[in-house]
């Protein structure tokens, strides 16, 4: 009969080694809110990171459904150069046809 083949002895790493090992985004904003976070998800999803407090903003002071309607037409649309750009005209169009109703 065959020897059991033996078993290695996991090492213990420290919880300082183990950290280092992954990539911490800390880039000492505060996002306390959710509004908050749906703007900054917002500016992440159309490459617009210096206007983080506009999207921010509007995540505060507009309604949802008219920045989802734009959220989602930039996510449909393809071969866009700057997807802020359109996001901010289909929300100036989607807020024009909200004042005529």
């Amino acid at each position: 009969m065959k020897p059991a083949p033996k078993r290695q002895a996991s090492k213990m790493q420290s919880l300082g080694d183990l950290l280092q090992n992954h990539d911490l985004d800390n880039s000492g904003k505060y996002i306390s809110r959710e509004f908050q976070d749906y703007g900054y998800r917002l500016a992440l999803e159309l490459d617009d990171l210096k206007r983080v407090s506009m999207y921010i903003k509007f995540a505060k002071t507009m309604p949802r459904s008219l920045l989802e309607q734009a959220r989602s037409f930039v996510t449909d649309a393809t071969n866009v150069k700057s997807k802020s750009r359109l996001f901010m005209w289909k929300l100036k169009q989607i807020k024009s046809k909200e004042k005529k109703i």
